[in-house]
């Protein structure tokens, strides 16, 4: 038995359900600064999928949809950035909050996940760090944990990279705790239960 699928499960056969676990899983993905967090993701995540985008402005994930073949009408974005940037394409979005405004963030997030199908959706947080850098640690985890609770709930699969390098050994595995595997990008191992 395996994630709790019993071994003769035609789900135990499934890549997907093996590196990410059944809907409802929240996963923690180690990736590195310099390279793209959506190189964690599967592609039937991009089917229907949510991103709360703290590194990358919705232009720019918008075009590396197309460039990898993904349809943006399939994708939404919590534009998370210091300074409002407009976006009009097909991506759909949600008005754009500062990474310190945690409560807005959350709110955003709220209205945007009723979008998503369950059992079948995806939510995809591309850069934790920058959320330590705009509001103190407690904050961030307290958020994380709202977060990672709302997703599992609404049995959707969760996916939140962070650098460790970036933020420290405490507050890593503070949001570690929360989530039922933990990947490194470009790694097949290194789940965690």
């Amino acid at each position: 038995m395996a994630d709790g699928v019993p071994s003769g499960s035609s789900r135990q056969s499934d890549p997907v359900v093996e590196r990410f676990g059944s809907a409802g899983t929240q996963t923690l993905v180690r990736a590195p600064t310099n390279g793209s967090p959506f190189a964690a993701l599967p592609e039937r995540a991009y089917d229907n999928l949510l991103v709360v985008a703290a590194r990358d402005h919705p232009r720019k994930i918008a075009q590396r949809l197309e460039r990898d073949g993904h349809d943006p009408a399939d994708v939404g974005v919590v534009p998370v950035t210091p300074t409002a940037a407009e976006y009009d394409g097909d991506l759909w979005t949600t008005d754009h909050v500062r990474p310190g405004d945690l409560t807005g963030v959350g709110m955003r997030f709220s209205d945007a996940v009723g979008h998503l199908e369950p059992g079948r959706g995806w939510v995809f947080v591309d850069a934790l760090g920058v959320f330590l850098m705009y509001a103190d640690e407690s904050r961030v985890s307290r958020f994380f944990q709202t977060l990672t609770n709302r997703v599992r709930a609404r049995d959707l699969r969760g996916v939140y990279c962070v650098s460790p390098g970036a933020v420290a050994t405490e507050t890593y595995e503070r949001l570690r705790s929360v989530c039922d595997r933990e990947r490194d990008v470009g790694r097949g191992a290194g789940d965690g239960a």
